[in-house]
């Protein structure tokens, strides 16, 4: 049974980089695949780069930048540049959502409230714009007693 669903999300990571219209590497699908099983759903770079260390996967930090930096044109991904200078990744799933962001260990959190997304709406309307695309991030302190700048 492994086998098998080792084999169709082999196959699942394939065609993905291959709608994105890259060439199959190896390198593309660990990091593909760490994407959507990590429990982290904003990585950044290096983070991905630890991550594959701990699989003893031999893909330099420098590679994984480049594969992400593809996938992010591919539009694989959204890179998301927040306050405090780092940059994290997450799967371009199509679903809009806005991020919560702790500027203590930068925790990253995604919500999306309807209510939020009308008033939006109403506002640029009121203000004679059309939206072409939005983002909310808001920042703060996340709850976790034991929140630090380790993250």
């Amino acid at each position: 049974m492994w086998q098998r669903e080792f084999t169709e999300g082999f196959q699942l990571h394939n065609s993905e980089i291959k709608k994105a219209g890259l060439k199959v590497t190896l390198p593309r699908i660990k990091i593909l695949e760490l994407l959507e099983v990590s429990s982290d759903r904003h990585p950044s770079a290096e983070d991905i780069y630890k991550m594959l260390i701990e699989r003893g996967e031999d893909i330099g930090l420098a590679t994984v930048y480049r594969v992400l930096t593809q996938f992010e044109t591919a539009g694989l991904v959204v890179k998301h540049n927040f306050e405090g200078g780092h940059s994290v990744f997450e799967l371009d799933r199509g679903e809009h959502h806005d991020h919560l962001v702790c500027v203590v260990c930068g925790k990253v959190e995604e919500f999306f409230d309807r209510l939020i997304e009308t008033r939006q709406k109403e506002i640029a309307e009121e203000r004679g714009f059309a939206i072409l695309d939005h983002a909310l991030t808001i920042y703060g302190r996340c709850g976790d007693p034991n929140c630090s700048c380790d993250g």
